[in-house]
């Protein structure tokens, strides 16, 4: 199999995506944040000292989504017209699962985007109450499903 981010020179380079079609393409990704009971409760009942760490994190989540190709070498700068972001409460971890979806219609997909929205995410949670617990574990970061594209679908 031929990397396609190499030249015939194996120089690093960003693949020409110009010839192919726009398509609605939807990547979802999650991850999940796991942590001690005092730094869960802290963020459950809004009382650390930093703020809101769930709505932080969503909107951290957005910001990272949109950045990808800033943080990533080889990621298009995509349009993106839709991303959304949300937080599940995993009580007997304890901890939070957050899952990013990206959407736009172009030429190439964006699972980099929601993958890297979802670290985002999971990073702020951990910066925003690492005084309670530098402990916390970011795991399962992982692609959920993605459609569109020549590549077609798929779900984890």
């Amino acid at each position: 199999m031929n990397l396609t981010h190499l030249d015939e020179n194996q120089r690093p380079k960003m693949v020409d995506v110009s010839d192919k079609e726009d398509t609605t393409r939807v990547a979802v990704a999650s991850g999940i944040i796991q942590m001690s009971p005092d730094a869960y409760s802290a963020i459950v009942s809004e009382k650390t000292k930093k703020g809101p760490v769930l709505q932080t994190a969503v909107i951290a989540a957005i910001m990272g989504t949109k950045r990808t190709s800033d943080l990533i070498p080889m990621c298009h700068p995509l349009n993106l017209t839709g991303i959304n972001c949300d937080v599940e409460e995993i009580s007997e971890l304890p901890g939070f699962k957050l899952i990013v979806t990206a959407k736009l219609t172009g030429q190439t997909g964006v699972e980099m985007e929601a993958l890297t929205g979802v670290s985002v995410g999971l990073l702020t949670i951990y910066d925003m109450v690492k005084a309670i617990d530098k402990g916390m574990i970011i795991q399962n970061v992982q692609l959920e499903s993605k459609s569109g594209g020549k590549s077609g679908d798929f779900k984890r």
